[in-house]
């Protein structure tokens, strides 16, 4: 398995192995021993699927307040996305930076977003298919969200303003502004 830390280190890149043949292939997508190793050491307890027929659907920028904080282990199972992290842990050298990776079929890879961020992704291609783990139940009470194209945010998202596919609710989310003391950096 490759682990590489983007440039907030807490947000970790993992490409699981691969092994074709023939047939087809085989990858373990997921092993405790090796998260482990990798720092991923909270366990999993829900596990969601979304798909997204339009290229250039927004699913952002979203995170439940603890006790229901949540980590998630995310993966693009079909077609691409554009998936971000942002932290908001008051305190943190990186408070409100962000990184981003594309997660393919492809690439193969899989991004860690730990408890203390907004996560979020566009679709880059049709029928996107996205897979990912969570640490703490849905809890829709503790849910927050961030308008995804906040300009204090300055996130370089890959397609125009005009070309987002969002939801109502996400469409109305506030500023990052109003996530300060959401988190703390300890």
């Amino acid at each position: 398995m490759k682990v590489e830390r983007l440039e907030i280190p807490e947000v970790i890149l993992v490409t699981p192995p691969r092994f074709g043949d023939n047939r087809g292939f085989f990858s373990e997508t997921y092993n405790v021993q090796r998260m482990t190793d990798a720092g991923v050491d909270l366990p999993f307890v829900q596990d969601n699927q979304s798909l997204s027929r339009q290229k250039g659907v927004v699913r952002a920028l979203h995170c439940q307040l603890a006790p229901y904080a949540q980590g998630k282990l995310v993966r693009c199972t079909k077609g691409a996305i554009w998936d971000v992290a942002v932290d908001i842990r008051t305190g943190s050298p990186t408070y409100g930076k962000w990184v981003a990776a594309e997660l393919s079929e492809e690439n193969w890879s899989q991004i860690w977003v730990p408890p203390g961020f907004l996560h979020g992704f566009v679709t880059l291609t049709e029928n996107t298919e996205v897979q990912y783990k969570c640490t703490s139940l849905y809890d829709r009470a503790s849910e927050r969200a961030v308008i995804w194209n906040c300009p204090e945010l300055a996130i370089a998202w890959p397609i125009a303003p005009e070309e987002a596919v969002l939801s109502d609710k996400d469409r109305v989310a506030p500023p990052f502004s109003e996530a300060k003391g959401w988190f703390s950096y300890s």
